[in-house]
């Protein structure tokens, strides 16, 4: 079993969603289930709607799991193996006041005899019993309200869901000794794995950020994934890289966030996308709009920068003051004109009926078909939009 774990207390990050990602992928590799756990022992923390947030993530990156569990459900055994620890003198109530810098515990409250312990009125805390040469020190396992800590709650919860395998972001290698120490205080002799993943080492836009931007998931995974590895080729699904990624091979290296080489990935992804579905990220539920659509892509890399291009196609068009009188006889010409199955026959009848010259009407065309006066060659954009002429020219 792995796991993904994520606090319902902020926003899920994309350093968050690469450990997902990979663990997605190293759980298929193995067979082996993915679990998610939300953390959600501090309640007054939770944001509500956070959890199902992160779900929603999970599912619309296509990362698959077999159960979830909520780790606040779990505080009964949180505080029984506590207890068990308490009698077996594993672990010991201390009276300090709380320190901003918990590993700076001198040891204080470790062997107070039993009836200053029993009599004393302060809240208290838990501390796991660790010698005095520990580097760990006796670190907190169970606050003074009772609730556990992050690395108590953890190890004890993967040892109730037997996790064989911990991927996680390098800036957890402390909480992992820790954890380790827990478990085998308790007495789980069941060796963890632990496999680290850098962070990125500069800010990263949110997820939300960068969807409603138009980056796709698909896209988004594939450079997530890529990151530390050197695959068979650079554009691939999540799928797809079950078959080749290796974990022994992901580089330690950490590096920075490129937004442009993001660009690059998502406008390959467009380029594969079915025509229809393209055609609904840019408002509307035609295969030749989708088609359309994909003649920008040497301008425009994301779903938002399509639909800037396809909006002015169908918007009321603003012709310069020097063409508008031409532009007038041309789209009346064009508003009588017969079907036509290509463009050069289309062009041929407009040019006989206004009698303009190529270049004069090669420029009003295009402003009346696209709103631009630059873009994609004309042919190609009259073939997926001829059955739309009479909405586009008004």
């Amino acid at each position: 079993m792995l796991r993904f774990a994520s606090p319902p207390t902020r926003d899920m990050t994309l350093d968050d969603l690469r450990v997902a990602l990979l663990n997605f992928i190293v759980a298929a590799q193995r067979k082996e289930n993915l679990l998610v756990r939300i953390e959600d022992r501090d309640q007054e923390k939770n944001i509500e709607g956070k959890d199902q947030e992160i779900l929603d993530i999970l599912a619309l990156f296509g990362v698959t799991y077999s159960q979830v569990h909520y780790q606040s459900q779990n505080h009964r055994f949180h505080s029984a193996m506590a207890l068990d620890l308490l009698h077996k003198k594993k672990a010991f109530n201390c009276f300090c006041p709380l320190k901003d810098v918990d590993d700076s515990y001198e040891g204080t409250c470790q062997e107070l005899p039993a009836e200053l312990v029993i009599d004393n009125p302060n809240p208290f805390t838990v501390r796991i019993k660790t010698s005095t040469s520990d580097p760990l020190s006796s670190f907190i396992i169970m606050r003074q309200d009772k609730t556990p800590t992050y690395d108590f709650a953890s190890a004890v919860d993967d040892m109730l869901s037997d996790i064989s395998l911990v991927l996680c972001q390098e800036g957890y290698k402390t909480n992992a000794a820790k954890q380790k120490y827990v478990r085998e205080a308790l007495g789980y002799d069941k060796e963890i794995e632990y496999r680290y993943m850098p962070s990125f080492l500069n800010a990263t836009p949110s997820i939300k950020s960068l969807l409603e931007e138009g980056f796709l998931p698909s896209a988004i995974s594939n450079y997530l994934v890529l990151i530390g590895n050197k695959p068979p080729k650079e554009i691939f699904t999540a799928q797809e890289a079950i078959e080749w990624f290796s974990i022994d091979a992901l580089s330690d290296v950490a590096e920075r966030f490129d937004i442009d080489s993001l660009k690059r990935i998502n406008k390959e992804h467009l380029k594969t996308m079915e025509p229809k579905e393209l055609s609904r990220y840019v408002g509307f539920a035609d295969a030749e709009i989708g088609k359309l659509a994909k003649l920008f892509l040497e301008e425009a890399a994301t779903t938002k920068e399509l639909r800037e291009k396809i909006k002015p196609v169908f918007a009321p068009k603003t012709i310069p003051e020097q063409f508008q009188e031409a532009a007038q006889t041309v789209r009346a010409a064009i508003q009588k004109a017969p079907y036509f199955e290509v463009y050069d026959d289309f062009k041929h009848y407009v040019a006989k009926e206004t009698k303009l010259k190529e270049e004069q009407l090669a420029k009003i065309l295009r402003l009346l078909l696209t709103g631009a006066e630059a873009g994609p060659d004309l042919s190609e954009i009259y073939a997926h939009l001829k059955n739309y002429l009479g909405e586009i020219v008004k």
